[in-house]
């Protein structure tokens, strides 16, 4: 009989060999059992990537004309006074409660707004109205003739400031008279798409105006207000008006038909004393059948 140390000695050769048989099946590429190799096995599909997110439409810059290098310089005294420190009038609509001026103070004033809840008394709610102010900041200042008479008239350019996100203007005409400026006009003009500033310059010896809006202009020191159909976003005027202001010694009297143009394509025909169409029940029935035509 033989002993175990001679039986485990057997055992442990033998599984040598089954080891050594495995590996050079394996090695030869013969299969040794069921699974299978990483490169035989199905790919899994690839996850989708996220798209990449489209970039915001960049808005436009409205104030861009009136701000511009466009008749920064004159010969005229006015070029040298110091318009970012004086104290200007304001219109119709935007006084103060005491009727005070505004005075800038390095092109700024800044706005005082008083809260009023529902839990303050009337004497003091009437207190706090009457301290409120709307603050200024100076926009350009532009060099020009805007009466007809040959010689330059200052152009100020001031941005109301109401705390919020409105951007009203303000527009001051000065010309030169007994050694200081001297108002002839003052405006003011409604947020960005709705009757905003667009541009003012001369021409043809008048004060061209534009506003965005359909059929936006001046009546005195007031825009007018917004036409039937004309609600577009304020950040994206789609059109803009033109009109004509000739000084007649006393005022500035508007001049000629109201142009309205498209702000996509301002080459393109524009609609002509628009508001008036759309008043009239009968010619804005006729004008709007002519739109559907077009379409």
């Amino acid at each position: 009989m033989r002993s175990s140390g001679y039986i485990l000695a057997v055992l442990v050769i033998a599984g040598m060999s089954l080891l050594s048989v495995a590996s050079c099946a394996t090695e030869s590429g013969h299969e040794v059992n069921s699974a299978k190799t990483i490169e035989d096995s199905p790919q899994m599909p690839a996850l989708p990537r996220n798209p990449e997110p489209e970039p915001s439409p960049q808005l436009p810059d409205l104030q861009a004309e009136i701000a511009d290098g466009r008749y920064r310089n004159s010969t005229s005294p006015l070029a040298s006074f110091d318009f970012l420190n004086y104290s200007y009038p304001l219109p119709r609509g935007w006084q103060n409660p005491d009727g005070s001026d505004a005075k800038l103070e390095n092109g700024k004033l800044a706005p005082v707004s008083e809260h009023l809840g529902e839990d303050i008394g009337d004497e003091e709610k009437a207190r706090r109205k009457a301290e409120r102010r709307i603050g200024l900041s100076h926009v350009a200042t532009k060099y020009f003739d805007a009466t007809g008479d040959g010689e330059d008239e200052a152009v100020v350019i001031l941005k109301i400031e109401t705390g919020g996100s409105a951007i009203p203007q303000v527009v001051y005409v000065f010309e030169w008279k007994n050694d200081a400026p001297n108002l002839l006009w003052h405006f003011r003009t409604g947020d960005r798409s709705d009757g905003g500033l667009k541009d003012i310059r001369p021409d043809s010896g008048m004060l061209l105006l534009e506003l965005f809006g359909q059929d936006r202009y001046m009546l005195g020191e007031i825009e007018t207000g917004k036409i039937t159909g004309d609600e577009v976003q304020l950040c994206c005027p789609t059109h803009f008006t033109r009109t004509w202001y000739k000084w007649n010694g006393k005022h500035f009297i508007r001049q000629g038909d109201r142009l309205t143009f498209l702000t996509s394509d301002p080459s393109a025909e524009p609609l002509v004393n628009f508001g008036d169409i759309m008043n009239d029940p009968v010619k804005s029935k006729k004008f709007l059948e002519s739109q559907k035509n077009r379409q």
